[in-house]
């Protein structure tokens, strides 16, 4: 073992992942907490079922066609710059949702918050591939997955308490939850300048002899990759396998998270407020240790294919049966599926990263990632059709559960390339 590889590594994980960690909460729930405010914000402003639902997913429209541009200027510019600026923005569009009383300013808020975002999550997949080897990857993923589940195991009682505030200053609920938890992101960006350096040259906390392990190190397993080239990489038909799968995942996750709030108070028989987000929180509770313990699996077994797909077969299961059974097992099921479409997630984008390099890899990610975002997008509008076309509250879980489902079985079907393509060495990253 490399004691310097093994240092700096160390030194990262204990760096960059609470870091990361805590600008994925923020960004999650800044993308989500309306699925809390959603029935007090329509019906103080009038929104329409179908107008929330497409102000839910048009997020994802902007998001999804930024998302390779974006990713692309990070590798240029470099992570700091990028990164702390796009939170900073984000965080500022989110607080401006509290202003958003009308449907067109709610889809013009939500549209440029998803041009804001475009560049972070595909970022930081792009940083941890930077900064970390191969083999660790899985797990660092998993802990960084971990951010969704604290956003909503956190904000599940934050925007609930924030939502009782309602009147405080003549204002509603909902406008103190957006303005409180967008200012948390503006914070984070101004920090971000600060903290982040940009590349594990520029590295702050590393000795001399602990970059060079991990720069050598990172550089033999970019020689093994199939291509470091963007056109090559958008024509290998595993590329565009793995969008699809991606785009089945987040289908199923956006699917539920948008209505889950109000899904638990109907459990309940109650409105969402404290103690219907209390009750939200548990499945995110249950995903926090799914989300720790397999991704842990598949790095020690290197297994990443059988174990991606048993794991979102889960998620399909617990989100079919959380709409056909009572309360208690609904809210176990509802567990399960959070385990599931959580913790795929880390061992999935583990995939891309042994597949591409350079500057393919750079928008290779953020091409997978639009892909994604096109099922953020079509979630919320599909379990709204779902629902009214079969005319049952469970026809849009079940169809959630189908579309994960299938998604489980593109990955059973997927299979690494019999020969690899020619390499192009990877463009010299730069950085300001």
């Amino acid at each position: 073992m490399n004691l310097h590889l093994d240092s700096a590594v160390k030194k990262n994980r204990a760096r960059l992942l609470p870091f990361m960690l805590a600008l994925y909460v923020l960004s999650f729930l800044d993308r989500s907490n309306i699925g809390f405010a959603k029935e007090a914000y329509q019906l103080d402003t009038g929104l329409s079922n179908e107008a929330y639902a497409l102000g839910a997913g048009i997020f994802f429209v902007v998001y999804a066609l930024l998302g390779v541009p974006a990713n692309l200027m990070m590798r240029k510019i470099g992570a700091r710059t990028w990164i702390g600026g796009t939170t900073l923005v984000w965080g500022a569009l989110s607080a401006a949702m509290a202003f958003a009383d009308t449907e067109a300013k709610f889809l013009l808020v939500r549209t440029l918050l998803g041009a804001a975002e475009a560049g972070f999550f595909p970022g930081m997949i792009y940083l941890t591939s930077q900064w970390f080897p191969q083999q660790n990857r899985a797990a660092i993923m998993g802990l960084f997955y971990m951010g969704a589940p604290l956003a909503l195991t956190l904000g599940s009682p934050l925007s609930g308490a924030l939502l009782e505030m309602h009147g405080f200053m003549g204002f509603a609920g909902w406008f103190w939850m957006f303005i409180i938890e967008g200012l948390l992101a503006v914070v984070a960006g101004v920090f971000t300048f600060l903290y982040l350096d940009n590349t594990p040259e520029q590295a702050r906390f590393l000795s001399h002899d602990e970059k060079q392990a991990l720069i050598r190190q990172l550089a033999s397993e970019e020689e093994t990759k199939l291509t470091s080239r963007f056109s090559v990489a958008l024509k290998n038909s595993r590329v565009w396998h793995l969008a699809l799968i991606y785009m089945t995942i987040q289908i199923a996750v956006y699917g539920l998270i948008f209505f889950l709030p109000s899904q638990v108070a109907a459990l309940l028989g109650t409105k969402v407020g404290f103690t219907a987000s209390v009750v939200t929180a548990i499945p995110w509770v249950a995903a926090l240790f799914g989300t720790w313990l397999i991704p842990r699996y598949s790095d020690k077994t290197g297994e990443r294919r059988l174990t991606a797909a048993t794991t979102l077969l889960l998620a399909a299961l617990g989100i079919g049966i959380s709409g056909l059974v009572g309360p208690v097992a609904a809210i176990i099921a509802l567990c399960f599926a959070a385990i599931g479409f959580i913790a795929v997630q880390p061992i999935f984008w583990t995939m891309p990263t042994q597949l591409l390099s350079g500057t393919a890899l750079a928008a290779g990610i953020g091409f997978i990632n639009l892909f994604g975002a096109v099922g953020g997008f079509l979630a919320p509008v599909i379990r709204v059709e779902a629902e009214a076309r079969f005319g049952f509250p469970a026809a849009g879980l079940l169809t959630l559960a189908a579309i994960a489902l299938l998604g489980s079985l593109a990955i059973v079907s997927l299979r690494s390339p019999k020969k690899p393509l020619s390499h192009t060495p990877a463009a010299p990253h730069t950085s300001k």
